[in-house]
């Protein structure tokens, strides 16, 4: 069984026993070899359950995060340099 494999029964084990509470599982809903064989494939309990698309995540992730500088800083390379044009077409028509 591959590391891919234990992942996936980590999180069928959250998304079951939340179908069978009717809520999120919390970890006192476990054993505590279940919790640790969990928190060991999916991260920290919170983490887990956004692995598991039980919860949504609050935080962007530092990925998300990087991509949307990125795009701030394209956005504003952009207008600074329509601004310069709009100025040099200025200077030329003067």
């Amino acid at each position: 069984m591959n590391n891919d494999d234990k992942t996936q029964i980590a999180v069928d084990m959250l998304i079951s026993k939340s179908k069978e509470l009717g809520r999120l599982p919390k970890r006192s809903d476990f054993e505590s070899s279940d919790v640790c064989f969990i928190k060991q494939k999916l991260g920290p309990w919170p983490r887990a359950l956004e692995r598991a698309g039980l919860k949504e995540a609050l935080k962007p992730s530092a990925a998300e995060k990087s991509r949307e500088k990125r795009e701030r800083a394209k956005a504003r390379r952009k207008a600074a340099k329509s601004d310069s044009q709009i100025t040099k077409h200025r200077e030329e028509n003067k």
